[in-house]
This record gives structure tokens, C-alpha cells and sequence, in this order.
């Protein structure tokens, strides 16, 4: 069994001060994580990572604290469902000048885009690069030299790493050593979603610029996450199920996003489609991905849907998720089988 190590700098939390900075971040892939450690790397904030059901009552929470006066949003892309009440919230905030940054990469309503930007909030926003990305340039002269490395594995594990700037970066380093470290830190995060002191230890690590093999037992845990994967091969060739333009898996016993490209692979569909229920929260968290011949663009087409049936959703045009009330799962997968003619 590998240890984790954790020290006591587990939680992340700033230096004591008058004034108090927050950084909220996706905690389910290594663009939020990586996003979170470069904030704190520049600005010592206290980090909160949330998954997408958690992301507004998190808000809500932070929005509470007096204290505030600087927050920044971390690779947390908006729905149907959320954005009108997201806008509401930001809008009370910056009325007690509390500074704002969205950092983003997903899709978003152009309305919602100018009304965050007519209540004062600082937009960096790029569907063409990852979060992580667009953070290391905006703050890149305030940044540590290691700082571009975190932004590369974030990109290569988003499929962004042929991008503009990410391209740029990436040619910094060697190619290999580059992949390797953005798996390794991109299965420690899988396999920790339900432990948030880790993934906090993580952020904590990488905000001091540390490569993943400096990280105690981050490539024994790896290992293990890979002979996971290697069950879940076999169980998705033998528990797939097809439609005319989709193949689509229930998962009991691993994350959908881990099982979600081996779905699309197998399926020979141009559309993969993996769920789990989430029995807490009386939901499906969904993950859905399209191969590069997918024309359609996914992320809008199951923002709309998911909300229609009283969930959410969104994300690229060939990567999202969503979050689905559990009795409408079925309907779900019929309705979007259907639009994706």
C-alpha cells in the first residue's frame, strides 16, 4: 500500500493578512489543480477546490466571508442552469470591491461574457487554450521558472498542447518527460477525488515549482491507477452498449472519465458516453468525448439538453461533461443520441 505522505502543509492557506485571497478551482483534472498552484505560487490565496455540483454552493460560502477581497475563478466553466445566479453572486461581490478574475477556457454565453465584464469582472478568457495556460501568461513575470512546466502538463492532459501558446511551451521541454509527468500527476488526481487534503498537498507541491518524481510515491500511485485502467479495458469491451451515433457505459466501481475514451474507442461510434451515480447527491456525473471526425459541438449540445432535464452541463466541443438528475439518465442518452444527427 503507498503512503501518502502528507505533511502539515496539507491545507493551503496564506500567510496571515488584512485582506484575504481566494482562489476556487475545478479539482477533477490537472488544469484546475495546475491553475490553483500558479494563483498560489503568485499570490499566496487560500485554495478551495470544488467538482461542478459543489461549484455554487462553494461560491455562496466564499461570498460569506467579510474578510475577502480578492478572488479568482479557475477553470470552472458556467451552464444554463448556474450562470444567471453566478453573475448575481459576482455582481454582489464587486459592489463590496472585492476584486474578481475569471480565468476560463469553456464556452460561454456571450451574453453572460458581457454582463461579467459590465459588473466589473477582470476576464481571461481563451476557448483555444487551457486554463492553466492562460493563467501562466497573464502572471508569467511574476511567476517561477518552473511555472511554464505546470502549464504544459495541464495542457497535454486537456489535448491542448498543439495550441498557440501551449506549442510554444512545450518546446521548452523534452517531449517524453513532458508526457510523462502530466500522466503521472493526472492519475494522482483521479485517483484522489474524494480526498481534498491531498489534492490540496498537490497544489501546495506544485506552487513550488516541484516536478511530479519529487513528489513522495506520486509514480507508485500512478502505477496502481494504471492497473485500474487495465481492468476497466476489459470490462467496457464485454458492458458497452451502442446506439446509431454513440456508445455509452455505466460505471460502479471507477470515475466515468477514466473509462470514457476507452468507450469511444471501442465503440467505433464518433461519440463516447460514460456515467456513474454519484448516490449522495441523487445524480449522474457524465463524461462525454468525441473523436477528432465529431463535427458537432459537444459541449453546447449537452449544456442545453442536460438543463432541459433539470441538470447541468457543458465543456468543449469535443470534451464535456454533465450532471444528471438519476431518473433521467436513460432520456438523456436517447435525446442526445438524437441530436447528434
Amino acid at each position: 500500500m503507498v503512503s501518502k505522505k502528507i505533511t502539515k502543509k496539507t491545507a493551503i492557506k496564506a500567510k496571515p493578512q488584512k485582506t484575504k485571497i481566494v482562489c476556487l478551482s475545478h479539482k477533477e483534472d490537472a488544469d484546475g489543480i495546475s491553475s490553483a498552484a500558479l494563483i498560489h505560487q503568485v499570490f499566496g490565496s487560500d485554495t478551495i477546490l470544488v467538482d461542478y455540483p459543489g461549484q455554487m454552493k462553494a461560491l455562496e460560502q466564499i461570498a460569506n466571508d467579510e474578510k475577502l477581497k480578492t478572488l479568482f475563478i479557475c477553470d470552472l466553466g458556467l451552464s444554463k442552469k448556474n450562470q444567471d445566479g453566478f453573475v448575481k453572486i459576482l455582481s454582489e461581490l464587486v459592489k463590496r470591491r472585492v476584486s474578481i478574475t475569471y480565468i476560463d477556457h469553456h464556452d460561454i454565453d456571450s451574453k453572460i461574457f458581457k454582463q461579467l465584464i459590465k459588473i466589473g469582472v477582470k476576464m481571461i478568457h481563451d476557448t483555444n487554450e487551457c486554463t492553466s495556460v492562460l493563467t501562466y501568461n497573464k502572471f508569467k513575470t511574476k511567476l517561477q521558472e518552473n511555472a511554464a512546466f505546470i502549464a504544459v502538463c495541464a495542457a497535454i492532459t486537456d489535448y491542448m498542447e498543439d495550441q498557440p501558446i501551449s506549442s510554444k511551451l512545450l518546446q521548452i521541454f523534452d517531449r517524453q518527460f513532458a508526457l510523462i509527468n502530466a500522466t503521472v500527476l493526472t492519475y494522482n488526481i483521479v485517483g484522489h477525488q474524494k480526498d481534498v487534503d491531498y489534492l490540496l498537498y498537490l497544489v501546495e507541491e506544485l506552487s513550488e515549482s516541484k516536478y511530479m518524481h519529487e513528489i513522495p510515491n506520486t509514480f507508485e500511485f500512478a502505477q496502481i491507477q494504471v492497473g485500474k485502467l487495465a481492468k476497466i479495458i476489459v470490462k467496457v469491451k464485454k458492458e458497452m452498449k451502442l446506439m446509431k451515433n454513440l456508445g455509452y457505459m455505466e460505471l460502479s466501481d471507477s470515475g466515468a472519465s477514466g473509462a470514457v475514451n476507452f468507450v469511444l474507442g471501442f465503440s467505433g461510434k464518433d461519440v463516447g458516453v460514460a456515467y456513474k451515480e454519484r448516490i449522495e447527491h441523487g445524480i449522474y456525473a457524465v463524461s462525454v468525448r468525441g473523436s477528432k471526425n465529431c463535427k458537432p459541438h459537444l459541449g453546447k449540445i449537452v449544456n442545453t439538453l442536460a438543463t432541459d432535464l433539470g441538470g447541468s452541463g457543458g465543456g468543449h466541443a469535443k470534451a464535456c461533461g454533465a450532471v444528471i438528475p438519476k431518473p433521467k439518465i436513460k432520456t438523456f442518452l436517447k435525446e442526445f443520441n438524437k441530436k447528434l444527427n
